[in-house]
């Protein structure tokens, strides 16, 4: 088949160190069929376990916070259904990565016109901005609050502390994958720990897992701003890219075979991702529902937290949101030097990259808006950079001149094109409700 060799090289290599040597040995023995075993796998997960950290960002928190504490358990099947959309998505964005060798952004700039290209970029990198906005104040926000120090104090110290764990890829991208999974297992036990504290009704979380329930118009609401906030664009982006230049696929069954285990990946992942949003909606439910319904904010949480279940639970819930912002940070930074390199082919310094993205945060902040607000608006920019990557994701995959043996077939299509047109129409009724076209 037909493959865009001239993107497999695009962005240079990283002088290989033993570790990768090693893996890039087992990934070839595996390939070959001289290995097998889920151990003989393990060299090849990593790129969905980095984009997973955009399933549980301070955004997240917000959210999930807001709509446990309004309405406990009710909602917990908006948060499966959202995830399960997400793994989709992704699925498709790594397949089309292994099956091309391009990440998506390349692939919009060697078959879109150049002037839609042009658009793709400017947008793509003002939504790469409004999501390390929102992250990089999460980040700051738990900082502030854990160690008692004012936001901007925090806000660099998360700077600092990003571009330190985005230079671990200079020395190679499984360290910073690595530690990109630490983080998310910092996240994921804090909120394990945190259901151990609160008061669970584990008959009704059984429940409503599976029980549509949309209890009013401010249900709606919030269904809308989970699921369709759900598919991030900087997410679609980088997950090829980072599928692409994990292996190097000669033929189509080697092709076959990464699928198959970048598949598996994508549900493991995102089925943990899905657990600790999950957890976060229970904790809210447990904690706050009863008796303090209107809790929205990540500061008020935090606030009321320590009065109802300790001064233990406030401190993990804060740690999980710093490990949150952290991890979440450095992906979507990750995410707009790959946006630039793909659509432009320019590369800029790491430490130029994370200079520009910290900007808006800083602005935000020192003009006196209010942090939460922040995260909601940047939440709004996302929505409307969204239907530019999910069109062409879907576009791509569907096209046989690109994908040759891997084109998804009609019924893939057609769900992913249904899923396509629901969060887009979701994300269309929280742009128009937040200019106050409409009210829900």
């Amino acid at each position: 088949m037909n493959v865009n060799a001239m993107c497999v090289n695009a962005g240079g290599r990283v002088k290989e160190d033993v570790r990768q040597a090693r893996d890039a040995q087992v990934m070839r023995d595996v390939l070959d069929g001289r290995r097998g075993g889920l151990a003989a796998l393990a060299p090849f997960a990593g790129p969905a376990v980095v984009v997973s950290v955009a399933y549980i960002d301070p955004g997240n928190f917000a959210t999930n916070i807001q709509a446990g504490a309004r309405y406990g358990y009710a909602l917990l099947w908006v948060v499966v259904l959202a995830n399960l959309v997400a793994m989709l998505f992704q699925a498709l964005s790594a397949r089309v990565g292994i099956v091309t060798g391009c990440n998506l952004a390349q692939l919009c700039r060697l078959h879109l016109p150049r002037p839609l290209v042009w658009v793709m970029w400017v947008v793509s990198e003002l939504a790469a901005m409004a999501t390390d906005l929102a992250e990089f104040l999460g980040g700051a926000i738990g900082l502030s609050l854990l160690f008692h120090m004012p936001l901007l104090a925090g806000m660099v110290i998360t700077g600092v502390v990003t571009y330190l764990l985005l230079l671990l890829e200079g020395r190679g991208a499984r360290r910073l994958e690595l530690t990109i999974g630490a983080l998310v297992g910092v996240v994921g036990l804090s909120y394990l720990a945190e259901l151990f504290i609160a008061p669970v009704d584990w008959a009704a979380v059984g429940l409503h897992v599976f029980k549509p329930d949309l209890p009013d118009g401010m249900a709606v609401a919030l269904a809308v701003g989970i699921i369709g906030a759900t598919v991030m664009p900087h997410a679609l982006f980088l997950h090829s890219g980072l599928t692409e230049r994990r292996a190097r696929p000669v033929n189509d069954p080697e092709r076959q075979r990464i699928i198959r285990v970048s598949n598996i990946e994508v549900v493991l992942a995102l089925a943990v991702a899905g657990l600790i949003n999950i957890a976060m909606v229970i904790m809210a439910a447990g904690a706050f529902h009863g008796g303090h319904p209107d809790v929205a904010k990540i500061e008020t949480a935090y606030q009321t937290l320590v009065p109802l279940l300790g001064g233990a639970a406030a401190t993990i819930f804060l740690v999980s949101l710093v490990a949150s912002g952290f991890s979440s940070s450095v992906v979507g930074t990750m995410a707009g030097q790959m946006i630039m390199q793909g659509f432009v082919d320019v590369r800029i310094p790491l430490w130029l990259r994370r200079a520009v993205t910290m900007v808006p945060s800083f602005v935000v902040v020192a003009a006196g808006v209010d942090a939460t607000r922040a995260l909601v608006l940047s939440q709004v920019a996302l929505s409307i950079a969204l239907p530019f990557p999910m069109a062409a994701l879907v576009g791509f995959a569907a096209r046989r001149r690109i994908m040759g043996a891997f084109t998804i077939g009609p019924l893939v299509t057609t769900l992913a094109a249904t899923a396509a047109l629901v969060v887009l129409g979701l994300n269309a009724v929280l742009l128009l409700d937040a200019f106050g076209a409409v009210s829900l």
